[in-house]
């Protein structure tokens, strides 16, 4: 459930970082800091019973690629080989990080 959480996390982010570029009204802003407040909190979470640096690992390297995917999808941005090279090897870390990464969830340390 907490990789769910991490997943959702990613997806939000994707909303705030193309808002963070693209926000010209009220509205638009308003959207990015929803984002960004459900995108940090669902990844703060998962963080607590994960560790720490794989869930920022996987939350960065999803995010940067779905950043990416809709730059090209919606923006027009053009498909350049190194660039997608270099997301797959980042996608390729984010899941070895995951497939090495201890699943047992436990308590955050409180401070």
């Amino acid at each position: 459930m907490n990789w769910i959480k991490v997943v959702i996390a990613a997806f939000f982010e994707v909303f705030w970082v193309i808002g963070l570029k693209h926000a010209d009204s009220f509205w638009a802003w308003t959207g990015t800091v929803i984002a960004i407040i459900i995108s940090f909190y669902l990844m703060i979470m998962a963080g607590k019973k994960l560790p720490v640096g794989t869930v920022y690992a996987v939350f960065v390297g999803l995010g940067t690629a779905g950043t990416f995917l809709s730059d090209i999808a919606f923006f027009g941005e053009p498909i350049k080989l190194v660039k997608v090279l270099l997301i797959l090897l980042l996608l390729a870390g984010v899941i070895g990080l995951k497939l090495v990464t201890n699943d047992k969830e436990k308590e955050g340390v409180e401070s």
